[in-house]
């Protein structure tokens, strides 16, 4: 069969531009969370993954799957009481895989198997792990699963040692709940095998206190926990990412400490009923796990509005760039800060520890805090629009969906079907990131060959 030359480039220019739909490094982030969801919501449809034998309903097996790649915890169903042991397991391996990274996974893959990466490979890591130089990746995905890993099995070993022995659980059943609770928490999922979540621990400090350690450490951030670890002593010589993470970080957890203290201070479904200790305890940990763990060792039904409001802004707001937590990210929060302070000082340039932010992460920082607003506005609007729930329910389930947190006002498995549907988009949205995800849809970039003329117009 004969083709002509005309005919043969024109297949040969097609199938490249087929092909690089996916070439960009984004796309293959959001692309293989996708996989992983669906492969997950398949595992979950299995008879042998509930605890009655019967197939679940595929919205809720998409549900559940989506909320443990994107590492939320929003559940339509009781995790401890639906789920079989099987289910729980895939449920922690989902929660490893959103943990770490589609992409990360595949590149140590690619490590232990060649040794060495390709051009392609490395820079859809980067994209991933928010790596500064492409010859780090390598370096930089050993020690993330190396962190992880040893993390968890820290954390899980104080927590089985702490149902055994303080709450007489038999041994199997305490290293399992520690296990999956340290996965859990370090992973920032906010999954429980406990109906009330960790509220029948409120006042012990080794199981709360070391949950809340975990989510922090993981949520802050693989490059900063990378830098602390290696230079804790020698703060002048910190970044300027992890200058900020710290600087936004601290004062929230301060901040969010203060204000849930004082609100719920004298609420009987809340605080009212501890001791200062205990208020003290509950508090902290309301106010860290709002920043994007998802556990509660409170009711969060039985919260003040101020304190729903309050919870907005921290879930919001979110963790340390390049970790498991969600959100919009402190550092994106601290760049914007620090853009209009420079505005208020009448500089042209943004300055922080000696060192000059360029205007593309200017840019960039805006971009994310303005597509998160229209987004949570958006959707709050077209689920008030399909529940009957107040204002302030709606809002509280949108944002801890966005913002991959998991606390519930207890509505989730309310919602009508659409509802589920929507909030599963928004729970993948804000996992892989409203930049990424818009970055991953466009099939290709283009340069700008030429500047208009420069005109002013009136701010404000």
């Amino acid at each position: 069969m004969y083709v002509s030359e005309t005919t043969s480039g024109g297949l040969r220019r097609r199938a490249s531009a087929s092909s690089s739909r996916f070439r960009h490094p984004t796309q293959v982030v959001a692309s293989g969370f996708g996989s992983a969801i669906l492969i997950g919501t398949a595992v979950l449809s299995l008879p042998i993954a509930t605890e009655s034998g019967e197939r679940a309903p595929f919205v809720d097996a998409l549900f559940t799957a989506t909320s443990a790649v994107c590492v939320t915890g929003l559940v339509t169903v009781d995790t401890g009481q639906y789920w079989s042991t099987f289910g729980e397991v895939v449920i922690l391996a989902l929660i490893q895989v959103g943990g770490l990274g589609i992409m990360t996974l595949a590149t140590l893959f690619a490590i232990l198997v060649s040794g060495r990466l390709g051009l392609r490979t490395q820079l859809i890591a980067q994209a991933e792990t928010k790596t500064a130089r492409l010859r780090d990746v390598p370096h930089l995905v050993r020690n993330v699963v190396l962190f992880n890993v040893g993390s968890e099995v820290v954390i899980a070993t104080i927590l089985s040692v702490r149902f055994f022995t303080g709450y007489d659980m038999p041994l199997g059943e305490a290293v399992y709940d520690g296990v999956f609770h340290a996965i859990s928490a370090f992973n920032n999922a906010g999954f429980s095998v406990y109906s009330d979540s960790l509220m029948g621990f409120v006042s012990d400090p080794w199981i709360t206190l070391t949950v809340a350690i975990a989510f922090i450490v993981g949520g802050i951030g693989f490059p900063v926990a990378f830098e602390l670890a290696r230079s804790w002593r020698r703060p002048r010589t910190w970044s300027v990412l992890t200058r900020i993470t710290l600087a936004v970080t601290v004062p929230l957890l301060v901040i969010g400490t203060v204000v849930i203290g004082l609100t719920e201070f004298s609420n009987p479904g809340t605080l009212g009923p501890l001791d200062d200790q205990g208020k003290f305890l509950a508090a902290f940990f309301a106010s860290a796990t709002a920043r994007t763990a998802g556990f509660n060792s409170i009711d969060v039904a039985a919260m003040h509005p101020e304190s729903w409001l309050f919870t907005d802004l921290l879930m919001f707001i979110g963790g340390g760039s390049a970790g498991t937590a969600g959100g919009i990210k402190v550092t994106t929060l601290g760049l914007l800060a620090l853009v209009i302070w420079a505005e208020l000082r009448g500089e042209s340039k943004v300055n922080v520890a000696r060192r000059r932010v360029p205007e593309s992460t200017q840019r960039q920082a805006l971009a994310i805090g303005l597509l998160s607003v229209g987004l949570v506005a958006v959707v709050t609007m077209v689920l008030m629009h399909l529940s009957p729930h107040r204002l302030d329910q709606v809002m509280f389930e949108v944002v801890s969906a966005f913002g991959t947190v998991g606390l519930s006002t207890g509505i989730t498995a309310d919602l009508p079907r659409s509802g589920h549907v929507l909030i599963i988009v928004l729970m993948f949205v804000g996992r892989i990131g409203p930049l990424t995800l818009f970055s991953a849809l466009a099939l290709r970039e283009r340069a700008r060959l030429f500047e208009y003329p420069e005109e002013r117009t009136i701010v404000g």
